[in-house]
Order: structure tokens, then sequence, then C-alpha cells
């Protein structure tokens, strides 16, 4: 909740609280009404997309690449889902007969000196630099948190595709659509 309450995030606070209060009133609404109800918590969506404008998920994720340095603070340790994991999660969720509660749906979390690691090497026709009050913070010095996929994985969902993917799939969109 700091994060809605502190006005820093770069997705919007309006959004941040919208959803967890979306979500609030269909749990109060299920529980009321004795129906079982089932969310799936979705980090950074990343991978190619349909819609004409670049989603601001793939905005965050590409930040480095679009030379966006503002974002740079929102990248310090993220988590992140390919669009199709996303769209499978609901599925099997949808058809998985024990489901039940809140899953967390995220593939990987990563840090802001593994994601400058992946896109300089994978994509070195973008030329990506580190402002150098960054050059400095190493991997150790960013705290992961807990926030895990378990119970998701534990119903016997499988990711099928990695932070590679999702690069690749969301640049090879952009290109396609003009944004790089």
């Amino acid at each position: 909740m700091e994060a809605c309450e502190n006005g820093n995030n770069v997705v919007s606070s309006s959004y941040i609280v919208s959803k967890m209060l979306t979500e609030k009133a269909v749990l109060e609404f299920g529980a009321k009404n004795g129906l079982e109800v089932v969310s799936l918590i979705l980090p950074l969506v990343v991978g190619p997309f349909i819609c004409p404008n670049m989603p601001s998920s793939v905005y965050m994720a590409l930040a480095m690449i679009l030379g966006d340095d503002s974002m740079y603070k929102y990248l310090s340790t993220i988590y992140m889902v390919h669009v199709d994991d996303a769209a499978n999660a609901l599925i099997f969720l949808f058809e998985y007969a024990h489901a039940h509660g809140r899953y967390i749906c995220s593939s990987d979390q990563v840090s802001f000196h593994q994601i400058y690691q992946l896109l300089s090497q994978r994509y070195p026709d973008f030329h990506i630099s580190l402002p150098n009050n960054l050059r400095e913070t190493r991997n150790d010095d960013v705290k992961l948190s807990g926030l895990s996929s378990r119970k998701l994985l534990d119903a016997g969902f499988k990711f099928k595709y990695g932070i590679n993917e999702m690069y690749d799939g969301a640049i090879s969109c952009c290109k396609d659509k003009g944004f790089l």
C-alpha cells in the first residue's frame, strides 16, 4: 500500500488503487454470496502486443533501450511474466478444479543490473549505457522480496517463457510497429 500512497510509482496511484479496490470488492461479493473467487496477480507483463500503442508495462521494461532514464528507478527489482504465460495461467485456473484464492503469476524476478546485462549483451545494437550514479550499485546491493508463484506452480502450472523471450517478443513487436 505504501507504493500507492507515496505517488512515486510509474503506474499511476489511481490505477494501482483501483486494481486493489476491485479485487477487494470481488472478494467481498464472493464471500457475501457464497461464491469461490479466484484471482491471478500479474506483475509486469512483457512480450509482443496487439494494441496500436506500446503498453506501459512494455515501455517500462524497455526503458533502457528507449533511453528513458527517468524510468530506471522503477527497475531496481521487478517481477515479470510473458504475456502468453499470463494468458495460459488464466486458462489453467479456469480449468483447474481445485483453484481457490489468490495466485501470483511471475516467472522472473530481475534486478536493474541483470536487465542491463541482458539487454547490453543480447541487443548490442542499442548501445545501452548506465548513468554514473548507477554504475556503483551492484546486484547484491538490491534486496529481493519474497513474492512467489509457488502456489500456481504447485497446482501444476508451468511457465513456458523466460526473460529472453519476453524481451525478444517485445522488441520485435516494437520494431514491427515502428517504435524502435
